[in-house]
């Protein structure tokens, strides 16, 4: 069985804000960014005599607002802000232009993805102090101490050497680790695991969620590749682990000898606890790994490229530059993960093997990327494709005319391709 994996405490220095409340009292408060924000360099207090139209235009204007009023205004203001913001995006459709054309996606894309950076940037300026013990000093405020010390480990541990620091956040980000300790208290179900209540995978704060039900669905379709003469299973890595949940179906599936990388510490606690959960632990080894495994106990490397019969990849789909922890799942900076995996996977692959590559073809859709870039870069790996399952997509956004990039979205295919030597 696998030792537990746990996220190790974060020793870089914290930076901190210096503020006065209304009562005159001073604070040092640790800022809190998951998104990489920079310390506010102007802020002011705000409480609930502050309209929404004024939040908009300081916070528009590069002014933190930290939050001294009863906490469920808080909230309420900043879905006004939303509101708002939202309401000016929208002026341009009034206009009578034609929706853009396909031709015009890579541009169109690029504007969304900065109308949705802005958004959040001028969001997060709404801030909200916590007190050392993860408890917000606010009127009507929720207990949020769970949900933060799941997300940042215990207050003792989250920022050392100053356990005592008060803390300091965006409202935005706030209500992100609440999200996330919900999901993970419920559980996604995964009805390819089987069924309940064993088939649920329990994301961990900054690790993406299996709610895309598309890419499970192929893996649990396709065909394995032959078992290897006098093996009792095939042999597999399952690379960039996530949540576990590609590693527990292929367990499910039979297979008995995984070893699962990944190089964010969340991910590897989120798939240790996935895995023991769901009776596949004993089956997986994780390892903290770039791509492939370097070794079967993930210390010293082997003399040669260690080697699997299946070889399983779901990379993030779309080119482009992350612009938070998160969205690394979403977004590869110029296909980095892509073509590594394309480039380096062949002499892992033992003879007669598979790599199954995930990918939606969003990127092909919206002009980042073409299908002869994608099959070039599969022949330079010295690969060839042996089958292709593909599957309509089935997110909401997809059905949605008035997403604005809908005719990509509806016309997306997620496809995993079965690539051999």
């Amino acid at each position: 069985m696998n030792a537990p994996i746990t996220r190790p405490a974060t020793h870089q220095a914290p930076e901190y804000l210096v503020w006065q409340d209304v009562q005159g009292h001073e604070h040092r408060s640790i800022w809190h960014s998951e998104s990489g924000a920079a310390l506010p360099s102007r802020f002011q207090l705000a409480d609930d005599t502050l309209t929404a139209d004024s939040a908009l235009r300081l916070a528009a204007a590069g002014v933190a607002l930290i939050w001294q009023g009863d906490f469920q205004n808080a909230k309420l203001l900043m879905q006004a802000m939303g509101r708002r913001l939202a309401a000016r995006a929208a002026k341009p459709k009034k206009t009578g232009k034609k929706p853009l054309p396909a031709t015009s996606f890579p541009h169109a894309f690029h504007l969304h993805r900065q109308a949705i950076a802005q958004r959040a940037q001028i969001l997060g300026r709404l801030l909200v102090p916590l007190n050392a013990d993860y408890v917000i000093p606010l009127r009507r405020a929720p207990d949020i101490q769970a949900a933060v010390q799941q997300a940042w480990g215990p207050s003792s541990d989250a920022t050392p050497p100053s356990p005592n620091a008060e803390h300091l956040l965006s409202l935005r980000e706030l209500q992100g680790l609440i999200g996330a300790f919900e999901w993970r208290r419920q559980g996604v179900e995964i009805p390819a695991l089987g069924s309940a209540p064993r088939n649920r995978i329990h994301p961990h704060y900054g690790v993406f969620s299996p709610i895309r039900g598309e890419y499970i669905d192929l893996v649990a379709q396709a065909p394995l590749p032959p078992l290897p003469t006098g093996a009792d299973s095939l042999r597999a890595f399952d690379i960039g682990v996530g949540t576990g949940v590609l590693s527990a179906l292929l367990v499910k599936r039979g297979v008995k000898h995984i070893i699962a990388t990944d190089l964010d510490p969340r991910a590897l606690a989120c798939a240790a606890e996935n895995l023991q959960r769901l009776g596949c632990a004993d089956a997986v080894k994780l390892q903290a790994a770039d791509l492939f495994p370097k070794s079967e106990s993930g210390t010293a490397p082997s003399q040669a490229p260690l080697q699997a019969d299946l070889i399983v990849c779901n990379p993030p789909w779309l080119p482009g530059k992350p612009s938070a922890p998160i969205e690394a799942t979403v977004y590869d900076l110029n296909s980095q993960m892509l073509q590594g995996f394309l480039a380096q996977v062949k002499p892992h692959l033992s003879p007669g093997g598979e790599a199954w590559l995930i990918l939606s073809d969003l990127a092909e859709h919206l002009g980042l990327r073409t299908r002869e870039t994608l099959l070039g870069w599969i022949e330079a790996g010295g690969l060839q494709v042996l089958g292709r399952i593909d599957t309509p997509a089935k997110h909401p956004k997809a059905m949605d005319p008035q997403d604005p990039l809908h005719a990509a979205r509806s016309a997306e295919l997620t496809s995993l391709w079965r690539l051999g030597r």
